[in-house]
C-alpha cells in the first residue's frame, strides 16, 4: 500500500510512524507535512484545507488510501471530494464531521438521544447571553464557540466580568471568526477529564487506550487554554467499570444517533469525557484523532494501523481483533515561548539528530521546518512532542523529561508537571510500590521520578 496522510502536525507524525511499522506499507506521502515528517515521508506543499489541491495531488500520486487527519478539511468535505474521485479514505464525510464542526449540533444530538452531557443554552446575541449569565450567577461558567477554533474556543470564566468579556469577544468581536457568531453556555462539570479515541466504521465502535490531556499552558493547570501541553496513557481514572458505563451510555448510543440522523460516522471519533459524581458525561466530540492524545495512544497500538484503516473503509471492523501493548506512555510538548498567543518562528532547535530525534525517546514534530542547510527550525506554537513508553508511568515520564533536557531553542516553554495528577491517582501498581519506598524516589520538576 501507498498511503497519503493529510496534515502537518504531531498527530500526523504519529500516524505516519505507526503506518511505517506496517509490512503492507511501501510508500508514505504527507501534505503539507513538516520538518520532522519529511524524514519519514515524502512531503508536498499543498495546504491541508486545499480540497482541490489535495484531490489533484492524489490523482497524481494514485495512493491506495488517503487518511485525512485534521478537523478543518474533514468539516469542509475533503473525504467526500476524494471518494467522489474513487479514492479509499480514512476519516468521516462532512455530514458526520459536523459532530465536531458545530457544538450546537453535538449538544442537540446528545439532548435528543439522551446521551449524558452538561446542561446548556445557545445564543446568537450578546445581550441575551449576558442576561442569562447574570440570571444563572453560577461560576465558573463554560462558554464555547460553536465552530472550530484551533482548540482554543472554550473559555472557563471564573466570574461575571470574565464571562461578559468572553461573550463580547466571541459574538460582537468575532474573535474566532464565524465560528463564534453562535455560542454555547454550559453548566460547569467537576471531576477528572478523560480522552477516549475510538475506531468506528459506523456499525462497530472500538475504544482505544484512554489518555489524560493537559490543556492549560502553565504548571498546576494555570494559564490560558492551549491545544494541549502533554498527555499520558492510560488514564488512571478510566477504570473498567467506567469504561463499561461509557460503552453502554455514550459510545454505542452516539454511533446509533448519528446513523439515525443519516450521518454515519466512519473514522476516529474522539470522546472528551468528564467523570462526574453522577457518572461520565460528554464534554465534547472530535471528528478525528486528538492532538497530542494520538502521540501517546498510537505508540501503544499492537495491531497494524493500515489494516484498521482498510477495515473501517470496508465496514469490516468487527472482523479485526485490535490489540494494545502493556505499560504506559507519556508525551511532553515543547512549545514556543508566548504560545498560545504570539510567538516567533524560525528559531534553531538544538539537540536533535539528523532525523529530528534524540536518544531515549521518540520526538514527534508538530511545528518544525528544515532550513536550507538542513537545520530544524521552529515553525509553530507547539513545536515538539517528546514521547516515551515504559512499564510504568513514572518511568515513561522520567525518560521523557530526560530527553526534553537534551533539546533547546531560544525561549522554549514546556510544563514540568505532566502526568503528576495521574501519578497521584496511582496510575500503576508498580508506581504505587515504588512510591511507598521513598528512598527510591526523588521529586524533580514537579513529578516523582525513580532514581
Amino acid at each position: 500500500m501507498n498511503i497519503l496522510v493529510v496534515g502537518g502536525g504531531g498527530r500526523e507524525h504519529a500516524i505516519i510512524m505507526k503506518l511505517a511499522e506496517s509490512p503492507r506499507v511501501d510508500k508514505l506521502y504527507c501534505t503539507p507535512g513538516n520538518g520532522g515528517i519529511s524524514k519519514y515521508a515524502e512531503c508536498f506543499d499543498v495546504a491541508a484545507t486545499d480540497i482541490e489541491g489535495v484531490v489533484a495531488l492524489a490523482e497524481k500520486l494514485k495512493p491506495d488510501m488517503v487518511a485525512v487527519a485534521p478537523d478543518d478539511p474533514l468539516v469542509l468535505g475533503m473525504v467526500d471530494a476524494l471518494q467522489a474521485k474513487g479514492f479509499k479514505t480514512f476519516g468521516p464525510k462532512a455530514n458526520a464531521a459536523i459532530i465536531e464542526g458545530s457544538k450546537v449540533f453535538s449538544k442537540e444530538l446528545m439532548k435528543k438521544y439522551d446521551i449524558p452531557t452538561a446542561a446548556y443554552e445557545v445564543f446568537t446575541d450578546s445581550e441575551s447571553a449576558i442576561e442569562y449569565l447574570k440570571k444563572q450567577n453560577s461560576y465558573p461558567a463554560v462558554i464555547k464557540a460553536d465552530g472550530l477554533a484551533l482548540g482554543k474556543g472554550v473559555i472557563l470564566a471564573q466570574n461575571e466580568e470574565e464571562a461578559v468579556q468572553a461573550v463580547h469577544e466571541m459574538i460582537d468581536e468575532l474573535k474566532f471568526g464565524k465560528s463564534s457568531a453562535r455560542i454555547v453556555i454550559e453548566e460547569y462539570l467537576t471531576g477528572p477529564e478523560v480522552s477516549v479515541l475510538s475506531f468506528t466504521d459506523g456499525e462497530t465502535v472500538v475504544p482505544m487506550i484512554s489518555s489524560m490531556d493537559h490543556k492549560r499552558a502553565l504548571d498546576g493547570d494555570e494559564g490560558l487554554n492551549t491545544g494541549g501541553m502533554g498527555t499520558v496513557a492510560p488514564n488512571p481514572y478510566y477504570t473498567d467499570s467506567v469504561a463499561k458505563e461509557c460503552m453502554e451510555k455514550i459510545f454505542k448510543p452516539t454511533i446509533a444517533a448519528m446513523n439515525a440522523e443519516g450521518r454515519t460516522f466512519e473514522g476516529c471519533l474522539y470522546f472528551g469525557l468528564m467523570i462526574t459524581p453522577k457518572g461520565p458525561k460528554v464534554i465534547e466530540y472530535n471528528c478525528r484523532f486528538g492532538d497530542p492524545e494520538t502521540q501517546v495512544v498510537l505508540p501503544m497500538l499492537d495491531t497494524d494501523l493500515a489494516d484498521i484503516f482498510e477495515a473501517i473503509y470496508d465496514h469490516k471492523l468487527s472482523d479485526l481483533k485490535i490489540k494494545w501493548k502493556s505499560g504506559s506512555c507519556a508525551c511532553v510538548v515543547m512549545a514556543s515561548g508566548g504560545y498560545p498567543l504570539s510567538y516567533p518562528k524560525g528559531l534553531e532547535i538544538k539537540g536533535l539528530d539528523g532525523k529530528g530525534q534524540v536518544e531515549g525517546a521518540f520526538v514527534y514534530h508538530a511545528g518544525t521546518k528544515l532550513s536550507g542547510d538542513g537545520k530544524f527550525l521552529t515553525n509553530g506554537g507547539r513545536v515538539l512532542g517528546v514521547t516515551c513508553t515504559a512499564l510504568t508511568l513514572a518511568e515513561a515520564l522520567r525518560r521523557s523529561y530526560e530527553a526534553v533536557d537534551k533539546i533547546t531553542w531560544d525561549n522554549v516553554h514546556f510544563r514540568r508537571d505532566i502526568g503528576k495528577r495521574a501519578l497521584e491517582a496511582h496510575a500503576d501498581p508498580l508506581d504505587l510500590y515504588y512510591k511507598d519506598d521513598m528512598e527510591d524516589y526523588i521529586e524533580s520538576n514537579g513529578v516523582y521520578l525513580r532514581q
